[in-house]
């Protein structure tokens, strides 16, 4: 039976969830309206053209991934290259290969084997009674050792989190890659890139076809819009949709200052950390390596932690204990509301990596899908 409506579903965001969710729902024949608050499509991925460099308008976006369906998926809208992460550090104007690898550990302690560097660590650790890690700063601890601790992750963390590291969940670090092979490729998984010519024509391709309304704040008509579509897709922050019933969510900010160069090359890689506490910017990226650019000017962008407010952007979630129990109040209210689905980073109050959501905005379509063939 056809709907009143005028579309199957209104999706809240056209970041990476919202415009899976559209794409999906639109292969199999539903009228979706995507609407975002911002100037522009594509949610944090989105990039800008300054003299032909796609800069990475919200940070440094590297897509990877395991899962060869998903890779496929990706590389359906649009090519990707072969980029590999492979930042470098400074501390006190020394340079340290990431992620710690052996040419980290030689560049500190001249050791050349893996045994060698295992048991500086662990002579650095083995008076330090450290059992299961409390915080963040037993966990490094545990992991590198205090040297690299000192030098490479205390300063850098507590200027992105502006919390102190004992004050910091272990969890935060336990991905943290640390290796014994002189490798500074980053993530260890299978496939990894950059779409060429930005990100935009993966979510350009997404929402093809697809009603996109920009500049569109969801609370400010959320009434009206609702009544537009049968269902809501929402991925928006979650506390804000319960207009806070429980108090808000935590999360940490960005600062983003992008920079054009009149040169070639300003620091010859993508990424560059700065781990000294007096340094007030995380790191510095040059976008035109992420596609191997050449062209005469290159533009940098320095990246500046900054606690959240409500006007600034919600980036990371601070998933402490007080956190997480506010947000799981706010999990209840949502499986109890009826015709709308909630995802993504902020409708989820979780950290995710792009091929992530991806998936799990595939997922939700799937099984939406299913739902509503069996109903």
């Amino acid at each position: 039976m056809k709907s009143k409506n005028e579309y199957d579903y209104l999706i809240v965001g056209s970041g990476l969830f919202g415009a899976v969710f559209s794409h999906e729902m639109k292969k199999k024949g539903k009228r979706c309206l995507v609407i975002d608050k911002r100037d522009h499509a594509g949610g944090n991925v989105h990039c800008e053209n300054i003299e032909g460099i796609n800069v990475h308008k919200y940070g440094a976006h590297i897509f990877h991934t395991n899962d060869k369906k998903l890779w496929d998926y990706v590389n359906s809208f649009v090519r990707f290259n072969r980029f590999v992460n492979s930042p470098v550090a400074i501390h006190q104007g020394q340079l340290y290969n990431l992620p710690f690898n052996m040419n980290t550990f030689y560049k500190l302690w001249k050791v050349k084997t893996p045994e060698e560097a295992k048991a500086k660590i662990q002579s650095q650790i083995e008076h330090l009674d450290i059992g299961e890690p409390a915080n963040l700063e037993e966990q490094a601890l545990l992991l590198v050792g205090t040297d690299i601790y000192e030098k490479l992750i205390k300063g850098y963390t507590e200027k992105q989190w502006g919390r102190p590291a004992k004050e910091l969940p272990a969890f935060i670090i336990k991905r943290l890659p640390v290796r014994f092979t002189f490798d500074n490729n980053y993530f260890n998984d299978k496939y990894q890139g950059i779409p060429m010519g930005g990100y935009n024509k993966l979510t350009d391709g997404l929402l093809e076809g697809t009603e996109v309304r920009l500049n569109v704040d969801y609370f400010d008509d959320r009434e009206h819009l609702n009544s537009l579509a049968d269902r809501v897709v929402f991925t928006g922050k979650i506390d804000q949709y319960f207009d806070y019933r429980f108090g808000k969510l935590e999360y940490r900010s960005l600062r983003f200052h992008h920079e054009l160069h009149g040169k070639e090359n300003y620091q010859g890689n993508a990424i560059v950390n700065y781990t000294d506490r007096e340094i007030p910017y995380t790191r510095i990226i040059e976008h035109k390596h992420f596609e191997f650019g050449t062209q005469p000017q290159t533009v940098i962008t320095k990246e500046y932690p900054q606690e959240w407010s409500g006007s600034s952007e919600p980036y990371y979630p601070i998933n402490d204990v007080k956190n997480t129990d506010i947000f799981k109040k706010y999990r209840d209210l949502a499986a109890a509301e009826h015709g709308v689905i909630f995802g993504g980073r902020l409708a989820e109050y979780k950290y995710y990596d792009m091929h992530q959501v991806i998936a799990s905005a595939l997922k939700k379509a799937a099984e939406t899908a299913n739902q509503m063939a069996s109903a």
